[in-house]
């Protein structure tokens, strides 16, 4: 295969098909290229979806996000009333909090489908290995292209192809399905399987999404003996296997751009460090890298308008985030105690701040 593009997109996540829809939008020639056979699988996510209101309210800058998450009706599986932070010893602090939660493969899907309307082609069971001199060299053969976006994830070989920051500090996490009818909150538990780690139920329909992350300097034992843990205790009915991630934690690096190239999403950490939430930036940053790539092609726009708008939207709650996890790690996370007094100190109104990317503390 030997192929030319304005716009080459690498990775069929919410970020890439996001900018592969708005790129093509502009008039641009679009191609994404998908490691896998099948896009959406497998599920690495919590598949929860804030509400617009809760979106601008911890990005305020991100403008008119109420065409982006448009979603069809039948994407929106369960809507969420709450969130109920749950510390070591079982106390329960239940949050205000409004949303909806999703099938990631059908989203991603969906997300994909709308930008081939738009004119982008997709290929998949291509492998992106490296750049040089304007081509991509892929397992399926070299793509030309004007424009390269790396939207890969957190260990991102686009990023490293083009000299751009990686991602450091990565947290893992598994998650599964586990069917049952479970209440319309989110339930997030800190610690008790494990110094550091953290586990949640997201209730979908007639099932939910389970999982537990953990970090590195405090936990010493594999996710896979937390998770069962974690399974026996709440007394879960896990019906998918365990599917494994990392998560990037310390907000987005400091250069997403690099001569004729971009990363978004994962790849670029625009994920809260706080929660693990990245799919409301993936879309957000993603038409941004979107209009600003196929701009470019059409009419010379500099890549760095992304930066800057990124920057904008960004840079400042998600290094709160940052912040406040650092924090927590120093002071939260050596043992199940700590954790449950610090638990106790911040009370509802900053652990709702903590999750919205707000300071908690003057």
């Amino acid at each position: 295969m030997s192929m030319k593009a304005d716009v080459l997109i690498v990775g069929a996540g919410p970020a890439g098909g996001t900018a592969a829809k708005y790129a093509a939008t502009k008039g641009a020639n679009v191609i994404i290229i998908e490691r896998r056979p099948e896009v959406g699988v497998p599920v690495r996510c919590g598949e929860l979806i804030p509400s617009n209101d809760e979106i601008i309210g911890m990005f305020p800058n991100a403008g008119d996000i109420s065409s982006l998450f448009d979603i069809p009706k039948e994407l929106k599986l369960r809507d969420i009333e709450g969130i109920k932070l749950i510390d070591p010893k079982g106390k329960e602090r239940l949050l205000d909090f409004t949303g909806y939660t999703t099938d990631r493969d059908r989203f991603d899907k969906h997300i994909v489908s709308e930008a081939e309307k738009e004119g982008a082609q997709l290929v998949k069971g291509c492998l992106f290995i490296k750049t040089k001199d304007g081509k991509a060299e892929t397992s399926l053969g070299d793509i030309e292209y004007k424009v390269i976006i790396g939207a890969d994830g957190p260990g991102s070989r686009v990023a490293r192809s083009l000299g751009i920051p990686k991602n450091n500090d990565l947290y893992p996490a598994v998650t599964a399905q586990a069917k049952g009818d479970f209440e319309p909150y989110v339930q997030m538990f800190f610690g008790g399987i494990a110094p550091g780690a953290y586990s949640w139920i997201i209730p979908k329909k007639g099932q939910a999404n389970v999982g537990v992350g953990f970090s590195p300097k405090f936990a010493d034992g594999t996710l896979s003996e937390y998770f069962e843990k974690f399974r026996t205790k709440h007394d879960l009915d896990v019906t998918t296997k365990l599917e494994g991630k990392y998560v990037p934690s310390e907000g987005m690096i400091s250069r997403i751009v690099s001569d004729n190239g971009m990363v978004v999403g994962d790849a670029a950490g625009q994920v809260i460090s706080v929660n693990g939430g990245g799919l409301p930036l993936a879309l957000i940053a993603g038409r941004v890298c979107g209009e600003v790539a196929g701009d470019r092609c059409m009419n010379g726009r500099s890549l760095t308008d992304y930066q800057a708008e990124c920057e904008k939207i960004f840079r400042k709650p998600l290094r709160t985030a940052a912040s406040n996890k650092k924090l927590a790690d120093v002071l939260a996370f050596g043992s199940d105690r700590r954790t449950s007094i610090c638990m106790s100190i911040l009370g509802e109104r900053r652990m709702g701040d903590l999750i919205r990317c707000k300071r908690i503390f003057p």
